[in-house]
């Protein structure tokens, strides 16, 4: 392993070993990276989320105004399923390094670290590192209205999620729906209760008959995507009733994805009514619009001739979402998707070792 692997794999591990899941704060983590930026300016953007729990993200900055911004997030999801410390970073003998958050995203932000810091002072280096990616996009809007973000004018940037160096054009966004129903909790067996579950069924079968229409309908499908049809996925929550008890309170959550080419209005209207109808509670929370560019954006035509891929779209979602009102932006980075969000996740270090020089000539280009 060479030199530039090692350090890669040195710090990767160092920063997954520090949990930053989006529940918790991710103080440590910052002041961990902040330490790797020795003469950059540095805006520490700090709020406190809706949970009470402290949060920071960061820019940085080093050389002239102008250029592009590298750009990576420090939480993680949270350890579902792992069965060995996903916070117990191991690197095998085919140079893989597993652990939480190995490639989405500590791989990739600590490529993101190594090559602004190797670039000459006459260069202009933005690094823009987010927190809540995972949840609520919070700190990625924090850094869109940064002062320092804001006053330096870049050409674009370079989200470095994990894409397999395959420059990213656009993505889908998307919008939380909260839908609460309400009922009396008692013993079960008595009868004195009253099950908020009922309440919330008559509602989720016509999300389900919604969702099903989602797929089949060429109307509410977007053919430069894979898959075509928009990401409606439901989870539910009795927040821990016991069997025997009658459910006061019922959660439904969807997250509803969608290309720039669906327009969400009619959806979300449909929800809303259905909540109306059956008597519950319903909010949303919608990400910035979907962020697409034009295959022959000069961002994207940049990242395609120095990636020496062909851009695509993928159907996930990133903090370009927000990101974009900075700046034009294109997701390109080390590492698989395949595997976060999963208790296998894991990068191969010669993968990042790849995106340094690929990040320098890019952050390069920028000062011409």
């Amino acid at each position: 392993m060479d030199d530039l692997a090692a350090s890669l794999a040195r710090l990767t591990a160092e920063l997954v070993a520090i949990d930053s899941r989006s529940a918790v704060s991710n103080l440590p983590i910052a002041e961990r990276i902040e330490r790797e930026l020795a003469g950059f300016a540095l805006e520490r953007l700090d709020y406190t989320d809706a949970n009470g729990v402290a949060k920071r993200a960061l820019v940085a900055h080093r050389g002239p105004p102008g250029g592009y911004a590298l750009s990576g997030h420090m939480d993680t999801v949270p350890e579902t399923g792992w069965e060995e410390d996903p916070w117990a970073p191991r690197l095998d003998a085919a140079g893989v390094l597993h652990g939480l958050g190995a490639a989405d995203m500590k791989g990739p932000v600590a490529a993101c670290l190594l090559a602004a810091r190797s670039l000459p002072a006459e260069v202009p280096v933005t690094l823009l590192l987010t927190c809540d990616e995972e949840t609520t996009k919070a700190g990625a809007r924090a850094v869109a209205g940064s002062a320092l973000a804001r006053s330096l004018g870049l050409k674009g940037i370079v989200v470095a999620e994990p894409t397999g160096l395959v420059p990213v054009r656009g993505h889908r966004a998307s919008t939380d729906i909260h839908v609460v129903a309400r009922g009396v909790q008692a013993h079960s067996s008595t009868g004195e209760g009253r099950n908020a579950n009922w309440a919330l069924i008559p509602f989720l079968m016509e999300m389900r008959a919604l969702h099903a229409r989602l797929r089949v309908d060429p109307a509410w499908q977007d053919p430069a995507y894979d898959p075509p049809f928009s990401d409606f996925n439901l989870v539910l929550d009795n927040h821990g009733t016991a069997v025997n008890v009658t459910v006061p309170l019922a959660t439904a959550r969807i997250k509803f994805r969608y290309s720039r080419g669906v327009d969400p209005a009619p959806i979300l209207a449909e929800v809303r009514e259905a909540a109306a109808r059956h008597g519950l509670e319903l909010r949303t929370a919608a990400e910035g619009p979907p962020p697409e560019l034009a295959e022959d954006h000069p961002l994207v035509r940049l990242a395609a001739e120095l990636a020496g891929a062909a851009p695509r779209t993928v159907p996930y979602g990133t903090d370009a979402a927000e990101l974009q009102a900075l700046a034009p932006c294109v997701v390109l980075g080390p590492g698989t998707i395949e595997t976060a969000h999963t208790p296998r996740e894991r990068v191969a270090v010669a993968d990042l070792a790849a995106a340094v020089p690929l990040f320098r000539r890019i952050l390069a280009r920028g000062a011409a």
